[in-house]
């Protein structure tokens, strides 16, 4: 039956029973009085068929078309977050669903077209995402569907949201640094991000820098200086070597994101100060870059595949509840990490 789609009366014909029955197979009714027999005639013609349910039809008569949608800013056409999408698609596939992929570029007017195309192609539920974890103000034909918050949140809706844990990745990068001995010359680099563009600091610098000095207080450490920047390589590279050109060598400098250390490996290398004999340096992201550099650097993960698998799971469950889901971001440990030994040049004091 090449060249059209088989259909439940094709299966009827070929089991030898009626319409009814055949749909009442092949929709698992277990509350009709339907031989063993016939059932088998009625699955055997199927396969041998080939027939493939009309989900679009189903999907009319039931309200329930086991697609979801996630839309987003710019996650989709960016490396970095590849594993969200991943994470996502496996998450859906594991149930059955299929998963529409949208992305406005942060236009409101594309997204705005997409989700109303989205809602008239009756998706199931929607996961709401964005590239960098903010705040953000969900789309008005969003108020009524099923929606879980991907990497951001809000404060005028009661949805689900699924955001990485920054502030126990802060303890733990902090956690890291003492481990490794260090008590004094500890410098922080990048900040809460707080610049021109971003005077109050961005959700992610926020959240780190609160769990490291958390962390610092317990331990009764004080850290030696917090540099606020912007997080390029340019940026760590500037400002590392600006306490380097004051006299001041670290003994640890944690950086909040893997580009900020790139750019301070290159300015220590320029000083002949070598990562971890002279000073250790602990990341966030755990990107490329930090199995790249050498010697390879300590990274806290972002789980961007957990995160992504998480918020489908958390949609297709069905439940509403406006809970913060916070994923667990993972300690990658590698050589730039470990001990330091004492500054070269022992006319400066690490940390001054």
């Amino acid at each position: 039956m090449s060249g059209r789609r088989v259909t439940m009366t094709d299966v009827a014909r070929r089991a030898g029973v009626s319409r009814t029955t055949a749909s009442f197979v092949l929709a698992g009714r277990r509350d009709m009085r339907i031989s063993g027999e016939a059932e088998e005639r009625v699955r055997r013609a199927a396969r041998e068929l080939g027939y493939r349910p009309n989900l679009t039809a189903r999907g009319l008569r039931t309200s329930v078309t086991r697609t979801i949608a996630l839309v987003s800013d710019i996650i989709a056409t960016t490396q970095f977050a590849g594993e969200v999408i991943h994470g996502a698609l496996d998450a859906a596939g594991a149930r059955d669903h299929v998963l529409l992929i949208a992305e406005t570029e942060g236009d409101p007017n594309v997204e705005t077209r997409l989700v109303e195309g989205m809602l008239d192609r009756q998706v199931d539920g929607f996961v709401y995402a964005t590239m960098y974890s903010r705040e953000v103000r969900l789309p008005a034909a969003l108020r009524d569907a099923r929606v879980v918050l991907l990497n951001c949140y809000t404060e005028e809706a009661r949805v689900p949201c699924v955001l990485p844990d920054e502030v126990n990745a802060g303890r733990d990068a902090a956690a890291v640094v003492l481990a490794a001995g260090h008590r004094e010359g500890i410098h922080v680099i990048g900040g809460r991000h707080m610049t021109n563009g971003t005077p109050e600091g961005v959700w992610a610098g926020l959240e780190r820098m609160r769990g490291i000095e958390e962390v610092m207080a317990e331990a009764d450490v004080r850290l030696d200086g917090v540099v606020e920047c912007d997080w390029q390589p340019e940026d760590g590279h500037r400002e590392v070597r600006r306490l380097l050109a004051a006299k001041t060598v670290p003994r640890a400098l944690i950086c909040l994101n893997d580009r900020v250390s790139l750019g301070a490996y290159q300015a220590l290398q320029e000083e002949g100060l070598r990562v971890p004999d002279d000073v250790c340096v602990v990341s966030f992201d755990d990107s490329d870059l930090a199995t790249w550099l050498r010697p390879g650097l300590t990274s806290v993960a972002l789980p961007h595949y957990r995160l992504g698998r998480t918020a489908v799971e958390v949609l297709l469950d069905g439940k509403p509840d406006p809970v913060v889901h916070r994923i667990p971001m993972p300690v990658m440990l590698r050589a730039s990490h470990t001990a330091a030994t004492a500054p070269p040049d022992p006319a400066v004091r690490p940390g001054t």
